[in-house]
């Protein structure tokens, strides 16, 4: 009697655990579905163009708009953050990650950090107290205002460095900076409106219009710039294209690859808006090494172009866009290389045309 009490006890423990487990596998197929249809339904909603992507290290995608604030995508949701929640401003310029996993938001006015659901406000004023460049220490580097340095973060306090600036400069000349890139040696370099500077730990130095050889009327409106991992250094302008800069050699990559128009040309368009007619590498905003050592350049005016090492190639990023300027380019954790645009949403090129991803 026993051993069938037993024999009963055990058929009905099985049939438990049998039925507990197919309940568990029916609410995990509901809960994956449920997500599918959420990521598929739900959009990115800026309309004002994507200034900024960042992928961070758990995966999360961050875009930065041009006037909306900041949006962050864990594969499910989209998290949109504005002035509301402490932005300091809604125009954003570029979006990072400390070694702590903290996430740091460059905006139009100042600098944020994003930490456990925490907005914490940096003031980047030029009047702050100014600092050495030998005496700063810190891996975060932050774009100041529209005067002449930068903000660098030890970990408690920014500190404001001024760049050396030539003798005798126009004083209507704007240093504020536009990008940086750091290269294989860890040397930073920054890009300003009027000028290139980079910082190797020990110097400063300045590459202006004399010393990169320009003519007189080629003026730098740097937007962008690229340290590649041969060690070249893109600079991509607003007006004369992308200088390239190879150990102590530069040269006009845009003018050499014969795809810069005539200033006097150039202008026109600009002015009675045939940009249909500028199919030249002149106004870069955006550079992007991708994982074969393709170099692309986003360009405000003639879409996307991709640089082999000798063959020079323009993209329309989509035909039915009325704008085809390119704000960012970005790699991610994945290697996926993805477009901000001006007009609307986050492309990704799928190796022969791009297609609309955010």
């Amino acid at each position: 009697m026993n051993r069938k009490k037993e024999l009963i006890y055990l058929i009905l423990i099985l049939t438990l655990n049998y039925s507990c487990v197919e309940k568990k596998s029916t609410e995990k197929e509901v809960i994956k579905q449920e997500l599918v249809n959420t990521s598929q339904t739900d959009a990115l909603k800026f309309t004002s163009g994507i200034r900024a992507i960042f992928q961070d290290s758990k995966g999360n995608y961050w875009f930065g708009s041009h006037n909306e604030g900041v949006c962050n995508y864990d594969g499910k949701t989209f998290k949109y953050f504005s002035t509301n929640e402490g932005l300091q401003d809604n125009q954003i310029r570029s979006i990072q990650e400390d070694k702590n996993g903290i996430i740091w938001i460059v905006t139009a006015r100042g600098v944020n950090s994003y930490n456990e659901g925490k907005f914490t406000s940096y003031a980047t004023e030029f009047n702050s107290p100014k600092s050495d460049w030998n005496t700063t220490t810190g891996n975060l580097w932050f774009y100041a205002g529209e005067e002449d340095g930068i903000n660098r973060f030890d970990g408690i306090n920014m500190n404001y460095l001024i760049f050396p600036k030539p003798k005798n400069d126009n004083p209507n000349k704007s240093y504020g900076v536009t990008d940086i890139s750091k290269d294989r040696n860890g040397t930073v370099w920054i890009a300003t409106y009027s000028a290139l500077f980079n910082y190797d730990g020990n110097k400063t130095n300045l590459f202006d219009q004399k010393n990169m050889k320009l003519e007189d009327n080629e003026f730098l409106h740097i937007r962008s710039v690229l340290t590649d991992s041969k060690g070249r250094i893109w600079i991509g302008n607003n007006g004369i294209g992308v200088i390239l800069k190879e150990g102590d050699f530069i040269t006009h990559f845009s003018k050499e690859q014969g795809k810069l128009i005539p200033m006097n040309e150039f202008e026109e368009n600009i002015k009675t808006e045939q940009l249909s007619k500028n199919t030249g590498l002149q106004s870069v905003f955006a550079i992007e090494e991708d994982s074969e050592g393709n170099i692309w350049f986003g360009d405000r005016d003639s879409g996307a172009w991709k640089y082999d090492g000798k063959t020079l190639t323009n993209y329309t990023i989509d035909s039915g866009l009325s704008k085809s300027m390119i704000w960012t380019i970005y790699k991610d954790n994945s290697d996926n290389l993805l477009f901000g645009m001006a007009n609307d949403g986050v492309y990704k090129f799928n190796g022969e045309t791009f297609d609309k991803t955010f």
